[in-house]
C-alpha cells in the first residue's frame, strides 16, 4: 500500500485506527467488491491522501470480509467514509459523492493549519478594507500551502476591489478544486463586466446601458456601494437587464465587502423586495 494508505481488519482496527487517530486523523473508507460507487470513490480517496501528504491516514475496510467493524461504526450502505479523530468518530457520509465535498469533508476534520489561520486574519482584515494587510496575510498563507483556496479567493477580491480584473482572471485560472470555488464563480461577472469596460464592450444604447457602464466605471475605481447604488437604481427599472446581468454583477459586487456588515445585507434585502 502507499504510504498513508492501508488495509485494516477487525485484529488490527484498534491499533491502527483508533490509536493512531489519537495523533493524526484517520479516514476509514468502507467498501465491497461488488459496490459499483465504492470503485469510484475510493480512486478518489486515494489521491485525496497521497495530495494531504501526511494530514491524515487512509484506512480502507472490506466490508465483507469485516462485518463487525461495519456494525460497529454503523454502516448501513456502501460505500461508507467514517473518521476519526482523537480516538472518536467525528464525521461520517454515505454514497458516492463528489470531488468538492470530499474535499470539505477532510477539510471539517483536519486541525487548522497556519495557512488557515493566515486566510482567517486576511478575512478580518478585508472585512475592514486595509487591503494592504489583508493582502500580506493572505500571501502568507500561501507561502505555508500554495494550494490555499482561502488565499487566493482573498486575493482575487483584492484585485476586484482595485480594478484588477486580469489577475484576478488569473488566479480563477489556478483556482483548486473545493467549496470556495462557488464563491470564486460568483465573481465572474465582474471581471468580464471590467473587461468589458476596459474593452469598450459594454453596449450603450439605452439609459440603463450608459448607467450600467457608469456603475463598472464606479468598481473600477474602488468605490462598490456607489457602484451597487447605480445596480439597483438599474433593477428597479428593469429587474432582468441584460439578461440578468446587472443582478449577477453586484452579487458579485456584495462578495467583495463584509458578509456580515450592516450594509451588505441591506443590500441583499433591497434586491430581494425588487425581485420577489
Amino acid at each position: 500500500m502507499v504510504e498513508n494508505i492501508i488495509s485494516v481488519t477487525e485484529a488490527d482496527f484498534e491499533y491502527e485506527v483508533i490509536a493512531y487517530s489519537q495523533n493524526t486523523p484517520v479516514i476509514v473508507d468502507f467498501w465491497a467488491d461488488w459496490c459499483r460507487p465504492c470503485k469510484q470513490l475510493s480512486p478518489l480517496l486515494e489521491r485525496l491522501t497521497q495530495e494531504a501528504g501526511g494530514a491524515f491516514r487512509l484506512a480502507r475496510v472490506d466490508a465483507d470480509v469485516n462485518p463487525n467493524l461495519a456494525l460497529r461504526c454503523k454502516v448501513r450502505s456502501l460505500p461508507t467514509v467514517v473518521a476519526f479523530s482523537e480516538g472518536n468518530l467525528v464525521a461520517d457520509f454515505a454514497g458516492m459523492q463528489p470531488e468538492v465535498r470530499v474535499r470539505d469533508f477532510i477539510r471539517q476534520i483536519l486541525p487548522p493549519s497556519p495557512a488557515n489561520l493566515s486566510v482567517e486574519k486576511g478575512d478580518s482584515l478585508l472585512a475592514e478594507q486595509k487591503l494592504d494587510l489583508a493582502e500580506k496575510a493572505y500571501q502568507e498563507g500561501l507561502k505555508v500551502d500554495k494550494q490555499s483556496a482561502g488565499a487566493l479567493l482573498g486575493l482575487m477580491k483584492i484585485n476586484l476591489l482595485r480594478g484588477n480584473s486580469v489577475e484576478a482572471n488569473q488566479i480563477l485560472r489556478i483556482f483548486p478544486a473545493c467549496r470556495e470555488y462557488n464563491q470564486a464563480e460568483l465573481l465572474i461577472p465582474l471581471i468580464r463586466a471590467m473587461e468589458d469596460l476596459k474593452a469598450n464592450l459594454i453596449p450603450n444604447e439605452t439609459d440603463l446601458d450608459a448607467a450600467f457602464g457608469n456603475s463598472i466605471r464606479l468598481a473600477v475605481r474602488g468605490n462598490i456601494y456607489a457602484s451597487l447604488d447605480g445596480l439597483m437604481d438599474i433593477l428597479r427599472q428593469e429587474k432582468h437587464f441584460r439578461r440578468d446581468r446587472a443582478r449577477e454583477v453586484a452579487l458579485a459586487l456584495m462578495e467583495l465587502v463584509d458578509p456580515q456588515g450592516t450594509q451588505t445585507l441591506q443590500y441583499r434585502k433591497e434586491m430581494t423586495s425588487i425581485l420577489f
